[in-house]
């Protein structure tokens, strides 16, 4: 496999100062003694909870501990010490016969640590050398929503949450097999963190579940607070400007992948899901493709990819073509662009790297901003400032027609990690424009196929079918062909079942 940061080791392991680092005692029958030893693992810690069961048999029976912020606190009085102690009489405990989903026994204090660092309630009982663990999770969340980065005009409008499990769900909503297998693993030494890798396990390809299950064993680390750094630690090529795996809100997007023979990754407590492996053709699909007519979904993706093209090299050919090669514009034209220019100071490249600083930092300022205002001061504020800098003499008409026209098509682009990247891009192909005009142009281009045909995203070819060439497999990369039409699943995902459906023109016809 190719170079990844996730497998190299460190040289030194990472010091943790927590209790489960040091040799624990065993759980002793006493549980004064358990309850004692658990305030030393939980020092300074207001909001752990420790609720004396009493009965009129024995005045100290059991000891509930939980942690106050990430329980149910209607369901542990309701479900648990409801059930615990007989409602009508309180002559006896009923152990552990509550109402609750999942009840497991622990016996080591690395466990019960963790259990209520999950949400869990774990009750100790006198005489008894383990403890019961109650699942009663219960933090705060939110409902599910809309996506605020993914917009869908016929797809779903929900999107995932903070929350694996809820996001897990949506995800069996779409695909109710019981071929869907979840593989869970742990990250991080202090701030674990549970992830869940979703795949079909008749269609997807194992070698590739080992390699991910590879990566993310090599990652040692505090603790992973979002989906973008685990991807960080896993891509094949992580110097690469292009993104080697998709981060998804939709639920009905992280469906169809998977259906395709793709690997998703759930990581709690974040609201994205990653996808793995991916093409650089899967960044332009959309699941709004599929809920159009082919023929309209065929348009708008071939404007997607010359949406790219205008985003990535329109500045640079302005630059080339006013500094180097102005005969190949027309007379009539190159006399209207010196009129607008004669007033400028600045040579192009540097009145376009000014314009497109600006866009940028307008971009941010608008997202940063709320809601409400953001939009609004991002088009007043472009329209104010680009007028005063063309009437300054700062810039040229046709510099702000060229900087709006690119800001236009980057917005084409459906996948936010790769039109930041084209964003990127944008700047290098523009200094070699201003240093070797339309030749610059063609290095800068040459390089970046390059480099294109060389990554890979988990194994699998990142340029494929156009690197390596596949012809049956273009049903749906430029053009969208009808649904009945595809056949077969994309040869990027390295499918070991690569049929996903039977050609409806055979059999009977009625």
């Amino acid at each position: 496999m190719k170079f990844f940061r996730g497998n190299r080791k460190s040289k030194y392991r990472i010091p943790t100062n927590s209790a489960s680092s040091l040799q624990d005692p065993p759980i002793s029958k006493n549980m004064s003694t358990n309850i004692g030893y658990l305030k030393q693992l939980f020092t300074l810690t207001p909001d752990l909870i420790i609720r004396q069961i009493q009965t009129n048999q024995d005045e100290n029976a059991a000891t509930l501990v939980y942690l106050e912020g990430l329980v149910n606190k209607e369901y542990i009085h309701n479900n648990i010490l409801h059930a615990l102690i007989n409602g009508d009489s309180g002559q006896y405990f009923r152990l552990p016969e509550v109402s609750i989903g999942t009840i497991r026994v622990e016996s080591t204090w690395i466990q019960i640590e963790n259990a209520i660092l999950q949400g869990d309630s774990v009750l100790f009982v006198e005489g008894q050398a383990n403890v019961y663990v109650y699942d009663t999770k219960g933090w705060p969340q939110r409902a599910v929503d809309d996506s605020r980065i993914e917009a869908s005009l016929r797809g779903a409008h929900q999107s995932f949450v903070e929350t694996g499990s809820q996001n897990i769900a949506l995800i069996r909503r779409y695909i109710p097999d019981r071929e869907l297998k979840i593989k869970e693993m742990i990250v991080g030494q202090r701030g674990k963190l549970k992830l869940s890798i979703l795949y079909l396990a008749d269609v997807a390809n194992p070698e590739i579940l080992k390699e991910l299950e590879t990566r993310i064993n090599h990652i040692d680390i505090d603790a992973i607070m979002n989906t973008g750094e685990l991807a960080e630690f896993l891509e094949d090529n992580p110097f690469s400007p292009f993104p080697q795996v998709i981060l998804t809100e939709k639920p009905d997007t992280t469906a169809s992948h998977i259906l395709q023979g793709r690997y998703a990754v759930v990581v709690d407590r974040s609201p994205t899901v990653m996808i793995a492996p991916v093409n650089f053709i899967a960044f332009f699909q959309s699941v709004d493709d599929y809920s159009s007519r082919w023929l309209i979904s065929s348009f708008i993706r071939l404007l997607r990819f010359f949406a790219m093209f205008i985003a990535l090299f329109l500045p640079s050919a302005y630059i080339a073509f006013i500094s180097f090669n102005y005969e190949v514009i027309p007379v009539q034209f190159i006399l209207s662009i010196a009129e607008t220019r004669s007033r400028v100071p600045f040579p192009p490249i540097i009145e376009a790297i000014l314009m497109e600083i600006m866009l940028e930092m307008m971009r941010e300022a608008g997202l940063r901003l709320p809601a409400m205002i953001g939009q609004t001061i991002g088009i007043v504020g472009g329209i104010i400032i680009g007028q005063a800098a063309v009437q300054a003499g700062i810039v040229s008409n046709i510099m702000v027609i060229v900087v709006s026209s690119t800001a236009i098509a980057s917005f084409i682009i459906p996948n936010y990690d790769m039109g930041a990247a084209i964003r990127l891009l944008r700047f290098p192909i523009m200094i070699l424009a201003s240093m070797f005009g339309i030749v610059g142009i063609v290095i800068g281009a040459m390089a970046l196929v390059a480099h294109f045909v060389s990554i890979e995203s988990m194994g699998a070819p990142y340029g494929s079918p156009l690197a390596p060439f596949k012809f049956s497999q273009m049903k749906d990369v430029f053009v969208r062909f009808p649904v009945w039409a595809v056949l077969k699943r994309p040869k990027s995902a390295m499918p070991v079942q690569s049929i996903r459906q039977r050609d409806h023109r055979d059999g009977d016809q009625t």
